[in-house]
């Protein structure tokens, strides 16, 4: 690494730390005024509301780290063109866009980490940081439990009702399982529990019925210490899919709940035939969530000519412009969801115009850029 790179770097990753710790104490402290008797109430320790904040922390990171990234790289390149820096580095004939290489690399490994942030680590955090707060008021055998449950797998025409599923084990209570056979023949199963061990579901204590064995005869029925099915292909993944979507109702709640890249895909597998609402919401939430980690990179091309024209500016230029630029893209992506869920828009330009449109600006003042 070229001693100009490892110097632009150092001058961006320093207030760029201080950026995201300055958010984070924000977003902690004013978190902590409005639950503080919540969390006396919950009888929670100070280490607990540590583990808490920790677990709560990929949310806060998947929104943050493009702002943070843009208030960073304005502020330096603020600095840069203050000193006259930029000026003399193009005059020793580097282009603008050799000069602005590492906040690209910058990018790109921000962009990593949000994408990790939305498809591993968001999406169950608030599930855990729930069971957090509710470790001393909830039973610890029951805690990591959903209760009557119920979703169709339309593609194999197979429908569960479940009175517990364990979100950690995939274990469930009392199942119940109704499908249909490939010669049309109908089959139900009723169990105490059930387990997905080496791909295969496995019941105990099963009650087999065939309602329909023959036209002259009454239902058969098999009881079974235990019955392994290995044609149910439905996964604890997509149970837990079927769990979170169940719960989108409204642009709200799509706005609250976060889903991954693999559950919007899990849920779209069982179900091929969805309401046109259902589907251009889960399109435009499947959209979103593909385009969000390129936020980043969008956020280094636009910073570049908003703080790269030479002269001797305030530094506080910088803070303005990142207010400003962060204010535009979030009403347009606000803007352009709401079209995606109500079906007024395509989902793919629902989920990718915000960036398309900051990020064709950005190439364009680059280029126009002397």
């Amino acid at each position: 690494m070229r001693l100009l790179d490892r110097y632009l770097l150092r001058e961006l990753l320093i207030p760029l730390g201080y950026c995201l710790s300055g958010f984070l104490i924000f977003w902690i402290s004013s978190d902590l005024i409005t639950d503080l008797n919540e969390f006396q109430r919950e009888r929670l320790t100070g280490l607990e509301v540590a583990e808490y904040y920790l677990i709560r922390l990929p949310d806060l990171l998947v929104l943050v780290i493009p702002v943070a990234l843009l208030l960073a790289l304005l502020y330096a390149l603020t600095n840069h063109a203050r000193h006259h820096e930029l000026t003399a580095m193009r005059a020793a004939g580097l282009s603008l866009w050799r000069i602005c290489l590492p906040y690209f690399v910058v990018g790109i490994g921000l962009s990593g980490v949000v994408y990790l942030a939305n498809e591993h680590w968001a999406p169950r955090s608030e599930e855990y940081a729930e069971q957090v707060r509710q470790r001393h008021t909830t039973i610890p055998a029951e805690q990591g439990w959903k209760t009557d449950l119920n979703f169709r797998n339309d593609r194999n025409d197979r429908f569960w009702r479940i009175r517990a599923f364990n979100v950690e084990t995939g274990e469930m209570r009392e199942p119940y399982v109704e499908w249909t056979l490939a010669n049309g023949g109908r089959r139900q199963l009723l169990a105490e529990r059930g387990w997905r061990t080496n791909g295969v579901w496995t019941f105990a204590n099963v009650r087999h019925f065939f309602p329909d064995s023959t036209p002259d005869s009454p239902p058969l029925q098999q009881q079974l210490p235990e019955l392994a099915v290995p044609e149910f292909s439905e996964t604890p993944e997509q149970i837990q899919s079927e769990i979170k979507i169940s719960q989108l109702g409204s642009l709200k709640a799509a706005r609250k709940v976060q889903l991954s890249i693999r559950e919007i895909l899990n849920y779209k597998l069982l179900h091929p035939q969805l309401t046109p609402e259902k589907r251009a919401l889960l399109d435009t939430k499947l959209h979103a969530r593909l385009a969000a980690p390129w936020t980043c990179l969008v956020v280094v091309l636009m910073a570049v000519p908003f703080g790269a024209p030479s002269g001797r500016r305030n530094v506080f230029v910088g803070v303005a412009s990142s207010i400003f630029i962060c204010f535009a893209y979030f009403a347009i992506q606000q803007f352009t969801l709401v079209l995606g869920v109500a079906g007024k828009m395509p989902s793919v330009l629902a989920g990718w115009l915000p960036n398309v449109l900051f990020g064709a600006a950005g190439l364009l003042l680059i280029a126009r850029s002397r």
